[in-house]
Formats: C-alpha cells, sequence, structure tokens
C-alpha cells in the first residue's frame, strides 16, 4: 500500500543531513533536523523546516539516543524518519523502535540488518544463496588452538576479523605462524572494546586486493536492481579516501557477474531500500568473472553515493524515499550509466601529523561550485566568508565531498585536481594537498592501484608535500604581487610582469628608482620584497636574495607558470579580514601585509583588532579605570605577540574580547567611556 510521506526527521547531522534536506524539499516533503549542543548553529539546523533539541554534544548522550530521536518524532508531527549513515542508521532497535511508534523509517527492515550485521553469519547466509566468499573459517569454535589450526590450513597470510566490526576495527593482517597468536589477542581485545563481542573469522588474504561495491535497491513488491559498481580501493587504515565510478578497468563480463551476484545477496535477506554490497577483488592483474568474493553488505546509505548519482542520472535519496513510501523501483533496464564520476573526502586532519583531526573555528571558507559539493558548512564566494562555522571535536572531521563528473576516467581526475586546487581553508589544517598528491599516483592514475596503495605511498607524499612547501610559498607571494596590481591599478595591470612604459609610470617615485618594497607573510613566515620596476622583466629580492621573476626556480611541479597556473593547480580565492588566500595544489596559504604597529588603536575610545588572530590574555574588566599606555589585551597572530594599550586615560565602558577567542581584523574588542565636554 502507497504511503504518504509529509515530515521527515533526519536523525543525522552535518553533510547528509543537509543532503536529505535539499532531496526532500524538492519533492514538496517538510523536514526537521535534530541537534546537540555542539550543533546548535549547524547548518543543517538552519536549512530544515523546523529543529529539536536533543541533549549535549556527545553523540552518545544525543544522536545514538533512541528515546530522544523518537521523542523529537512525536514532538514535530514528523511521520518519518531518514538515518542518514553512522549513527543508528544500521540499528535494527531503531527500526524497531521507530515501528512500535508508528512512524516509517526510511530504510531497511530489522532483520536484514541483523541478517548481515554479524559477518560470520553474512557469510555463510552468502554462501548458501551463491555468493562467493573468500577462502576462510566461520565457526562458533573460537578456540585459539582451532583459529591458528584454521589459519595454517587456509594458508598465510590470512586476515583476522571480529565478526561484528566495521571501519577497520577488529582487524589484523597475519603473515606467519610466529605471528598469530599477539594479532588474535590484540583482534580480540580491540573487538571486544569497540563491538563488546569478541569473536573473529579467519579469512584468507588477498595480497593485491581492490575493494569494488555494487549499490543496490530493493522495494516492497520484491523487485532488487543493481546501480552498477563503485571502486574504493585508496584507504587509509581501513578508511576510504577516494571512490569513483565505474570501477577502472571493468568488463562487461566480470561487471555482470559481480552486480548478478550482488542482487542475490540483497534477495537472500529480502532487502528492501539502499544497499551496498562489498567485494574484495583480486587486484593482481585483470579482472576475472571469479576473482571476486563477498566482504559485507552496508544496509544504508553510503557516503560515497554521489558518484552512483553521477553516473546514473538517479537521485539515490528521493528513491529511497519513494521505496518507504511503497512505490516501485525503475526497473533494470532503465538504469543507464554514462561518464566517470569521482569523489574526494576533505576532512580537517593533519596528514603529516598520523591524520590527528584539526578542530575549531573557520575563519575563511571557499570551496568550488563546479559540478558537486557535498558540505555541512556554508560555502563563501570570493569575497566573503562563513561567520561561526566549526569542526566539532565531538564528530567525524570530514568538511565536504567534492565530486568531479565527467566522460573520460583522465578527464574526471584533472577536474577533481582543480576543485581541489580551488579549496580554501583557514586556519585549520586539510588533507586537501594530500588529496591532491594521492591523484597524481601513477598506480591511480593507470587505475591499478589497491588498499595497500596508500600506506605504501604515504611517507612520499607527505615528504613530496613538505619538499614543496616553501616554493608554494614564494609562488603564492608572486601571485598575489600579480594580483593586487592587476585588482589595485587595472588600466597598469600586465598578466607577465613585463616593466612597460604604463607601469613604469604607475612605479615612479619622485627622486627614487623605479621600486617599492614591502613586507608579507605567507602562513605566517616572514617574507621581506624588493621589486625593481626599472628593467624588463622586473626584478625581485625576497629575503635578501634575488629571484628570477619569470619564476624558473619556484616552480615545484609542473615546471612552468602556464601550466602551474592552470585551473587544476592553483587559484586566487580572494580575501577576508586582511588576509588573502591562495590555493596551490591543494594547500591553502595565506597572505597578509606586515601591519604598522602604530595603527594599533582605531581611535581615542575603542580598541579593535589590527589583524585576524587570537586573544591570549585580557588584563581588566568593565569599570576599571585605566592610564594610557596601559596594557589591557595581548592577541597572538603570525606567530608573533602584541599588546593592545589604552589610547587614553578613562573607564572601560564594554569588553568583548573572550580569552581563546579567533578575531577578524577591525573586530571592536574594548571601548572607554566617552569623555564628558567641559
Amino acid at each position: 500500500m502507497t504511503k504518504n510521506i509529509k515530515k521527515i526527521l533526519i536523525a543525522n547531522r552535518g553533510e547528509i543531513a543537509c543532503r536529505v534536506i535539499k532531496t526532500a524539499r524538492k519533492m514538496g516533503i517538510a523536514t526537521v533536523a535534530v541537534y546537540s549542543d555542539a550543533d546548535r548553529k549547524a547548518l543543517h539546523v538552519r536549512m530544515a523546516d523546523e529543529a529539536v533539541h536533543i541533549g549535549p554534544s556527545p553523540a552518545i548522550e544525543s544522536y545514538l539516543v533512541i528515546e530522544k530521536l523518537i521523542a523529537a518524532c512525536q514532538e514535530s508531527g514528523a511521520d518519518a524518519v531518514h538515518p542518514g549513515y553512522g549513527f543508528l542508521s544500521e540499528n535494527p532497535d531503531f527500526v524497531r523502535a521507530c515501528d512500535a511508534a508508528g512512524i516509517i523509517f526510511i530504510g531497511p527492515r530489522p532483520e536484514s540488518m541483523e541478517a548481515m550485521g554479524l559477518k560470520d553469519a553474512a557469510k555463510k547466509l552468502m554462501d548458501a544463496a551463491g555468493v562467493p566468499i573468500t577462502p576462510g573459517y566461520h565457526g562458533k569454535d573460537q578456540s585459539p588452538k582451532l583459529l591458528k589450526a584454521k589459519a595454517g590450513m587456509i594458508g598465510y597470510p590470512v586476515l583476522i576479523k571480529a565478526v561484528a566490526g566495521g571501519g577497520g576495527k577488529g582487524m589484523r593482517k597475519v603473515d606467519n605462524e610466529d605471528d598469530f597468536t599477539a594479532a588474535l589477542e590484540s583482534c580480540k581485545r580491540e573487538a571486544k572494546s569497540s563491538f563488546n563481542n569478541d569473536d573473529v573469522l579467519i579469512e584468507k588474504y588477498i595480497t593485491s586486493p581492490r575493494h569494488i561495491e555494487v549499490q543496490v535497491f530493493g522495494d516492497e513488491h520484491g523487485n532488487v536492481v543493481h546501480m552498477f559498481e563503485r571502486d574504493c580501493s585508496l584507504q587509509r587504515r581501513h578508511q576510504k579516501v577516494i571512490e569513483e565510478a565505474p570501477a577502472p578497468g571493468m568488463t562487461d563480463a566480470v561487471r555482470k557477474a559481480m552486480t548478478d551476484a550482488a542482487v542475490n545477496a540483497a534477495k537472500a535477506v529480502d532487502y528492501v531500500g539502499a544497499g551496498t554490497v562489498e567485494f574484495i577483488v583480486d587486484g593482481s592483474g585483470a579482472l576475472k568473472t571469479d576473482g571476486f568474493w563477498f566482504m559485507e553488505m552496508n544496509t544504508r546509505l553510503q557516503v560515497e553515493h554521489p558518484v552512483t548519482e553521477m553516473i546514473t542520472g538517479l537521485d539515490l535519496v528521493e528513491l529511497q524515499i519513494r521505496v518507504a513510501q511503497g512505490e516501485k523501483l525503475p526497473k533494470q533496464k532503465d538504469i543507464k550509466m554514462e561518464g566517470h564520476a569521482i569523489e574526494a573526502r576533505l576532512y580537517a586532519e593533519d596528514p603529516s601529523n598520523d591524520f590527528l583531526p584539526s578542530a575549531g573555528h573557520i575563519q575563511y571558507l571557499s570551496l568550488p561550485w563546479e559540478d558537486r559539493v557535498d558540505s555541512s558548512l556554508e560555502v563563501s564566494t570570493h569575497t566573503d566568508s562563513p561567520t561561526g562555522q566549526r569542526v566539532s571535536i565531538h564528530y567525524d572531521p570530514m568538511i565536504a565531498k567534492l565530486i568531479s563528473h565527467e566522460i573520460t576516467r583522465a578527464h574526471a581526475i584533472q577536474t577533481l585536481m582543480g576543485h581541489i586546487a580551488n579549496t580554501q581553508i583557514y586556519p585549520l589544517k586539510t588533507n586537501a594537498a594530500y588529496l591532491y598528491k594521492v591523484l597524481t599516483l601513477t598506480h591511480f592514475e593507470k587505475g591499478v592501484h589497491s588498499t595497500h596503495t596508500l600506506a605504501e605511498s604515504h611517507q612520499d607524499i607527505i615528504s613530496n608535500i613538505e619538499a614543496e612547501r616553501d616554493n608554494k610559498h614564494l609562488c603564492a607571494l608572486m601571485g598575489y604581487i600579480d594580483w593586487d596590481t592587476k585588482i589595485s591599478n587595472p588600466m597598469h595591470y600586465n598578466q607577465n610582469f613585463k616593466a612597460t612604459d604604463s607601469l613604469r609610470a604607475y612605479a615612479w617615485r619622485l627622486n627614487q628608482p623605479y621600486s617599492f618594497s614591502q613586507t608579507y607573510y605567507c602562513n605566517d613566515e616572514r617574507y621581506d620584497v624588493i621589486v625593481d620596476q626599472s628593467k624588463t622583466p622586473w626584478r625581485y629580492t625576497i629575503n635578501g636574495e634575488a629571484i628570477n621573476s619569470e619564476f624558473d626556480r619556484f616552480i615545484c611541479n609542473p615546471e612552468t607558470w602556464e601550466k602551474f597556473n592552470s585551473s587544476q593547480n592553483s587559484s586566487v580565492a580572494g580575501q577576508q579580514g586582511g588576509f588573502y588566500f591562495c590555493g596551490i595544489m591543494g594547500e591553502t596559504i595565506s597572505i597578509i601585509k606586515y601591519p604598522p604597529l602604530a595603527n594599533l588603536s582605531s581611535s581615542a575610545d575603542t580598541l579593535t583588532a589590527p589583524m585576524p588572530g587570537k586573544i591570549i590574555a585580557v588584563k581588566a574588566a568593565v569599570g576599571d579605570a585605566v592610564k594610557a599606555g596601559d596594557p589591557l589585551i595581548i592577541m597572538e597572530a603570525m606567530k608573533m605577540e602584541m599588546t593592545l594599550d589604552a589610547p587614553r586615560d578613562g573607564i572601560i565602558e564594554s569588553l568583548t574580547a573572550d580569552i581563546d577567542a579567533l578575531v577578524a581584523d577591525g573586530d571592536l574588542l574594548l571601548s572607554l567611556e566617552t569623555e564628558s565636554s567641559s
């Protein structure tokens, strides 16, 4: 029976919540956001038609509390729930709680979740359904002696996997018999801690594995279809970094064998809704019809679903909603594939520091608009900046998904590189430069990468990024001088920095050479620049060293400025609070002219921030009497501490500077009571 969903509560946050809201709005369905304390001002809260607060910032006290989500549905009158991905999206108890409350769950039935929830039981079920499974042991006997014996029978290397595992937890590769016992004990400890279940299974380890998954959909009428495959082999610690569709090297014969197996897997558990059947694939050579094996099934929408949407033209969230309303899926013959799509996950993290998350406020954000960006943050234009946005310590630090779709894979890679180059985020560290380098890896370009590629290439990627950093700073600085000259003096602008007669007129100084000097900071590093415009081309001296103005010594890769300055490598994003931002091969470089310290106070009655920075000390309070020159506020900017002194004698009337607060150029920090007229 067809149901008419009128209002959807999204039991999630961030980018996926925004994604569901967009589709629901397109379908004329009202939406309800839920939010924790940390997400009170989040974009998904402001996008939804209404929002309900569900508790403190930790997910275990908010987004993972079933009772609070059901209460939010009842309070708002929502008749359906979309779980997104993560959190409770694969929790059968949540589905049953929705059923009991008369709320439509937009997803599979709890029995299907449970059938696929435990890896050992799922593999037995798949084996019975004729879906190929990796050779291994999936039995109930968990004695260490038996497990070790089974590993020997399977043949090393083997993989020990927690039966209730996910996200790479509770997984160990063992290369030989001597290492098995220690790896088993470690795996069981992690599985017990993460899933409260230390049972494991043993599988043959594929030496050149690829991770290829098939998007499937089922409806309430017994129909199951597929939307082709995605390759998710570029991973770090079993976490996906780059996803693409279709899979490189896929043939019609292998695609048919793999998609048939995926459809059979879904039918075996009477699947309804969106799901993903994941296969481990032998990538040691050409793909083969007998060279893939069932790994697991994710009973939800995947983070990487946009690449499937792009090659098929289907809105998977809309299909989820329609299936939940009892509608039929499109027929398999009507689902077509066109072009190639690639997605990169942009994270606030530091790849050079073991991918440590980088939480905090975002002062500047500029993301590309071409093709598609899925983000939970408001995107600035080239002249505007988001305010009040931050990456929280409480949740996954993904900022956005950057996605390209082109006719060919090579073109899609180049477009995605351009997206990354056009991404600027300040001051948080991100993996953008890392993603850029990943896309240039030879194994990836040739489509012969495996799940080991990033681990094997990681140190080379980091070393290359660090080696190029100084050159990037210099290129950004030279590009900024060019850009600033164009913006300030458009009639005299010359793209090639040639000393034309017009430019000599602009550079003319009475009784002085044709030159100017300026101090800049690029990502807090100081550069003293002298530009001599008396000859063609202009001559530059930076930090006392003469520099070739044709950029020959700056260009790290590619080797010419024309190539370097192409859209897939660099961009100037714009300015905010006195900073100018340039993106070069994924690295955001902030540039600011050194401000004169004499102008720190903006008037006799106020103190304002002379540049973007952080308040590190406040030495007065409202009502305090101060003398001219008293140190009142200390802030840190460009690796310097600067003290803002009282501009005159007086009484403090207002104080808006808080310790650890990030402030923008010109922000009012303190004001004195207006002096009465005599």
